[in-house]
């Protein structure tokens, strides 16, 4: 029953996101990286979360919660407080530039060079990290879930490497060839069933852990019996310490939420600026409620199973065990979907950073749209492949979500320090920001090197981010006092989309950044 459910409904998303988007041109530039600048509110906002919402998040933060304790959270309440900025600050400078990418804002900021230093960085994160990290991720959740070991009669190593070519393809094919729309469609579709399903975990799991069966009593039993897992206030020993909330920690959200290029695409296929904030603020306001989703399942598979799991085995172990059988197939394929969602945006952001930003500039300056589209996808497949074969071999990483956010530093610092220069700054150079990005990525490796290859660092990553970031800043500052450009920089109004913003955009934003802050109040 469970696998029938789980391929028709799959099946029903595949069917649905083609019939949207059939009549989409998917040969222009616009058409396929951007929707053709139609996306709403709503849809933004769906693609927005379960594009973040997938197994590296699901699985990797109730693991890291099973491990710490709700402290986690700050990973997804605090990044409502960066879609707000992203909302109101970055989204009308994106869109009245009319770019596809962020790195052709630092490429009319600075130069060629900015953009191509940049857009290298973000291939290589995705490709070494983003990719493989939710294959790896969704193929223990699909195997766990499903008992694919048992089911086919082989290893738990071999069933990952199926679940990971299983996954990747059918990813592949959505972003490849169907492009921005058929991403954001399939989300959409896919982010209404997550948040379904995600609620029934902790609900079914708070029933199956309470003295008589009731969520209340089982929220009682976490609350009594490990008070130390319901303290978001974390201490200098934890995975997060409090003061990293103030320094990395909204660093990593800034970039995450208002300069990666898999999230903010979406913002910038708005088709004007009003309906990008208000998925940006609609999407923000759900983000609040994610802890419920990625947190508390992770605090009561700690009751119930005590310590000792690997943290990338809590999630699906709970799922199959608490979550009643007609559900699961459901389930699974709505996971399946995030899975996908994470996978092919992130591909779709490759396929247009390569395709717009290093083809067409660097190979064939007089390239077509058909042709930039068609070099992108040729260059998605061989990436896949890529990530398919690395995938399975973050079995042997300790933290999913700790490595993800570890590595992840290595190119947000230097992308975020250059885009807030080329916003705040009318005259630093572009001698500034190549040595702003080439500075900030050496400190940071050297970094990585050093506390986790060597272990003779031990400050904290996010702490280290902070001061990389901050260090870049001003090596950049400095450069442009002594070489300033010869003219101020100006940006030019393409009339693209209109800018016109949404009224209560400032309102709305203010209210969820006070709940977001209530939050550890209650929690402290």
């Amino acid at each position: 029953m469970g696998i029938i459910s789980f391929v028709g409904f799959t099946l029903l998303v595949a069917v649905i996101s083609y019939y949207a988007t059939r009549k989409t041109d998917e040969s222009s530039s616009d058409g396929y990286f951007l929707g053709g600048r139609s996306l709403t509110g709503v849809v933004i906002a769906g693609s927005l979360l379960l594009t973040n919402l997938s197994t590296e998040q699901i699985v990797g933060l109730n693991g890291d919660a099973y491990t710490d304790g709700i402290l986690v959270m700050a990973w997804e309440t605090l990044a409502a407080i960066a879609m707000v900025i992203t909302a109101i600050f970055l989204l009308p400078r994106y869109l009245k530039g009319g770019i596809s990418t962020i790195p052709t804002f630092l490429e009319r900021r600075f130069d060629k060079t900015t953009k191509a230093l940049t857009s290298g960085l973000f291939l290589t994160g995705y490709a070494v990290v983003l990719l493989p990290m939710v294959l790896f991720t969704g193929s223990k959740a699909i195997s766990g879930m499903f008992n694919i070991p048992g089911l086919l009669g082989v290893s738990s190593w071999a069933a990952v490497w199926i679940c990971v070519w299983g996954i990747g393809i059918i990813g592949s094919i959505y972003a490849i060839f169907g492009g921005l729309k058929a991403v954001v469609v399939s989300d959409t579709i896919n982010a209404v069933g997550l948040l379904i399903g995600g609620l029934l975990i902790p609900i079914f799991g708070l029933m199956a852990i309470g003295d008589d069966g009731t969520i209340m009593s089982g929220l009682a039993k976490l609350g009594t019996d490990h008070p130390e897992k319901l303290n978001a206030i974390g201490g200098p020993d934890s995975s997060i310490p409090f003061e990293t909330i103030f320094t990395g920690m909204m660093l990593v959200q800034l970039f995450y939420w208002g300069s990666n290029q898999q999230i903010i695409q979406r913002a910038l296929g708005a088709k004007n600026l009003a309906e990008g904030q208000k998925g940006l603020t609609i999407a923000a306001f759900i983000k609040i409620l994610g802890p419920i989703i990625v947190v508390l399942p992770g605090i009561i598979a700690y009751h119930k199973y005590g310590a000792g799991l690997e943290t990338s085995d809590v999630y699906p172990k709970l799922v199959a065990d608490v979550l009643p059988d007609v559900w699961v197939g459901f389930f699974a394929a709505v996971l399946f979907g995030a899975i996908l969602s994470s996978f092919n945006s992130a591909l779709n952001s490759c396929v247009t950073l390569y395709g717009v930003d290093i083809y067409k500039q660097f190979f064939n300056k007089e390239a077509s749209d058909r042709v930039v589209v068609k070099k992108g996808k040729t260059f998605g497949v061989i990436l896949a492949f890529f990530a398919m074969f690395i995938a399975p071999f973050l079995i042997y990483a300790d933290s999913i979500f700790g490595y993800l956010q570890t590595v992840n530093g290595a190119y947000s610092v230097p992308i975020l320090a250059v885009i807030v220069i080329g916003m705040l700054t009318k005259r630093v150079p572009a001698i500034a920001a190549k040595v702003g990005v080439i500075f900030a990525f050496v400190i940071y490796v050297l970094y990585i090197i050093l506390a986790n290859g060597m272990g003779v660092i031990s400050l904290h990553m996010l702490h280290m981010q902070a001061i990389t970031f901050v260090l870049t800043i001003i090596i950049m500052l400095v450069i442009g006092k002594l070489k300033p450009r010869e003219t101020a920089y100006e940006q030019l109004y393409t009339k693209q989309v209109d800018v016109v913003p949404w009224k209560p955009v400032k309102i709305v934003g203010g209210l969820i950044c006070l709940v977001v802050i209530s939050t550890y109040f209650i929690f402290s």
